[in-house]
């Protein structure tokens, strides 16, 4: 099982021309809210992939039809409790290039307690997986507990700020990072080459997996001396939002059905190629069988094959 402590949002997505600048005024030409939040956003895609999940978050009582949604899809959601106070919401602006930018409140997702994580703590088994991102407080506390529960700790420190540098890093297995997190774990630009990102991480946490998400540019998996890359696949994007979290979920599943870590990559990478296509981000992520169709009817001989680098 893959246990998730992670934010559940209500995201308002605002479509615009372009994204809004300082002392502007833009008028929207579409507005919707929808279900997000990058825990819950990779929740939904690991059990749209198929895979085995546990969501561990807070949610504001009257938006109890967000869990019931993760449910539908296949998330457990006895560890999401249903509180007295506002849930996390997002401000999403999307321009007519398909970027993003999003102002985020964190709401509920910011109140977990010792007593509440102990109740999510009593239904992990030895062996088991945890993933955070980096939008929920006492991430600090949680990985300790993780490590004496004998958790594998999968991290994805988005949005990336100072304070993920002060966390136990050394105890995760597997990191998801794109350019720009990278470059900040690593102390480098963000324009510096992915190779020497992954050689500065590699060298800040030498014993951790890392998954390297560069959106047009591809992904990278690195552990130890072994190297793979997976070019993006060429589509034209209305919507990124949400693309790293399906990625995310889909290499997930993957890894917990056994699968090689090409094999991770590439349905990571068709499943966002597929969702970016869709405006929104739990709304645009596929699921399983448009996947495999998309692979199966050659999606992915349009991209040069995965090249496995020592």
């Amino acid at each position: 099982m893959l246990h998730n402590f992670g934010a559940i949002n209500l995201d308002h997505v605002y479509r615009v021309p372009h994204l809004v600048h300082p002392g502007e005024t833009l008028i929207s030409h579409d507005y919707r809210v929808g279900l997000g939040g990058k825990g819950a956003n990779q929740s939904l895609a690991m059990a749209r992939a198929g895979g085995r999940v546990r969501h561990w978050g807070r949610l504001g009582r009257q938006d109890a039809w967000a869990r019931d949604r993760l449910e539908a899809a296949g998330v457990t959601v006895e560890t999401i409790a249903l509180v007295d106070e506002p849930s996390g919401h997002a401000i999403i602006q999307v321009d007519d290039a398909g970027e993003n930018a999003i102002v985020l409140f964190p709401g509920a997702n910011h109140g977990m307690t010792e007593q509440a994580l102990d109740a999510c703590f009593a239904v992990t088994s030895q062996g088991d997986w945890l993933l955070i991102q980096n939008e929920c407080n006492a991430l600090h506390r949680v990985m300790e507990r993780a490590v004496d529960a004998g958790l594998n700790i999968a991290f994805n420190p988005a949005p990336m700020s100072d304070a993920v540098l002060d966390l136990p890093l050394g105890a995760c297995r597997l990191l998801f990072v794109n350019r720009g997190e990278a470059a900040w774990l690593a102390g480098l630009d963000a324009d510096a080459s992915p190779e020497a990102l992954l050689d500065g991480l590699a060298q800040r946490l030498p014993d951790c997996a890392t998954v390297l998400t560069l959106g047009s540019d591809g992904a990278w998996y690195q552990a130890d001396s072994v190297r793979h890359f997976q070019p993006a696949i060429p589509v034209t994007p209305l919507d990124t939002t949400g693309a790293g979290d399906t990625f995310i979920g889909y290499y997930l599943a993957a890894l917990q059905h056994g699968r090689p870590v090409i094999d991770c990559l590439r349905r990571g990478a068709t499943a966002a190629a597929l969702g970016v296509q869709v405006a929104g981000a739990a709304e645009s992520i596929p699921d399983t069988s448009t996947v495999e169709r998309a692979m199966r009817d050659g999606l992915l001989a349009r991209c040069r094959h995965d090249e496995d680098m020592p």
